[in-house]
């Protein structure tokens, strides 16, 4: 639903329906809103492709008439066949411009298409890599069913999770937050940390434009996490700070530490960072934090075929989704953390601390 206010408000800027006070501040929104602003601009290009195609289809009717016209005039006397070509041309000289004009379109738009085809080589890759992983899945849940086939006496195993990501806590009494893109599509979400205590969760708020979730742990036997050792970094943090993260790429806790290299994210998206840190499937939904423990983002993905160049919502998006919750998603508010334990820590105690507030986020459909 959110995503679908979203284009319909793309849609009534291109075509100028907007009121003024409206208008204004979607453009204001734009200015600060990379994502936006590229939705914005494929929308733009799409309303364009189409009347283009438009423009094609009612050129070619007209061509078609006037040929139709042309071969059912007879040749007369006063007009030679010759010259009834010649009357044709002066006639329809415009016309026939037009459509040379879009036929030389329409070949370059061809090969720019077959270009972008040749390029995305490691897009491909990255393709691979989760196909891999997939066909890796299938494999073993066919073993488990002919074990289940060849030894009935055995209890059934549980069923492999479909998708897998990291997520972490936001606060004390069982609210977490992960990617949206981690759990779209699952019937139901389990959470895991390294100490093995699980919990069913569902998703109570989304936003998709941001590619934020917001969980809640549903089962009646949680009694909550404790006091979380973090807190919420509400400024920019700056170039070059040392950064380190924590997630599930695999079934065991994973650490992963680097700078940061751009207060940008991709292709200049000013709600991310970008981070010089390694990163891998299942890493998404995971925190972010500078050296004293200060949570400043959330891990969202990287870039294919580049090393080291990968994203995080920064922190300020999360709170502000936070403080929306109780107004659109009918929630108390949530009771953030207040103070910060891990500063001034070693790397190692940091991560022993932080370990229990960290979860894989399992999801199966």
């Amino acid at each position: 639903m959110l995503e679908y206010r979203a284009y319909e408000q793309i849609e009534r800027y291109l075509n100028g329906s907007m009121a003024p006070e409206e208008h204004a501040s979607f453009e204001a929104l734009l200015r600060t809103d990379a994502r936006l602003n590229e939705q914005v601009r494929q929308h733009r290009q799409l309303l364009q492709a189409m009347q283009q195609y438009g423009q094609r289809q009612a050129l070619k009717s007209k061509l078609s008439r006037i040929h139709q016209a042309m071969e059912t005039a007879p040749a007369t006397p006063e007009v030679s066949e010759a010259g009834k070509w010649r009357v044709f041309f002066n006639r329809h000289a415009q016309t026939m411009a037009v459509a040379a004009s879009v036929s030389l379109l329409s070949v370059f738009g061809t090969l720019w298409s077959v270009q972008q085809l040749k390029k995305p080589v490691q897009q491909q890759t990255v393709r691979y890599v989760e196909l891999r992983r997939e066909v890796e899945l299938l494999k073993k849940t066919q073993t488990a069913i002919m074990n289940g086939i060849n030894d009935a006496t055995k209890p059934a195993a549980q069923r492999p999770a479909t998708f897998s990501g990291t997520g972490f806590a936001i606060s004390s009494d069982g609210y977490l937050v992960t990617n949206s893109h981690v759990v779209e599509g699952g019937d139901s979400i389990y959470i895991e940390n390294k100490s093995g205590l699980k919990y069913k969760v569902s998703e109570v708020y989304r936003d998709q434009i941001h590619d934020l979730s917001i969980l809640k742990v549903e089962d009646p036997g949680f009694t909550g996490f404790g006091k979380l050792p973090y807190t919420f970094k509400t400024t920019e943090s700056d170039l070059g700070e040392h950064v380190f993260t924590l997630g599930y790429p695999r079934e065991d806790i994973v650490f992963g530490e680097g700078s940061l290299s751009s207060t940008s994210g991709f292709e200049g998206d000013t709600t991310a960072y970008q981070i010089s840190v390694p990163l891998n499937p299942g890493n998404s939904g995971g925190p972010l934090l500078d050296d004293k423990g200060n949570l400043i983002g959330v891990i969202s993905g990287k870039q294919a075929g580049q090393e080291g160049a990968a994203f995080a919502i920064k922190s300020a998006y999360l709170l502000q989704m936070i403080e929306e919750l109780p107004k659109t998603a009918l929630l108390a508010p949530l009771s953030l953390p207040k103070s910060n334990t891990l500063a001034g820590n070693t790397r190692p105690q940091q991560l022993k601390k932080l370990g229990n507030y960290i979860f894989v986020v399992k999801v199966y459909n």
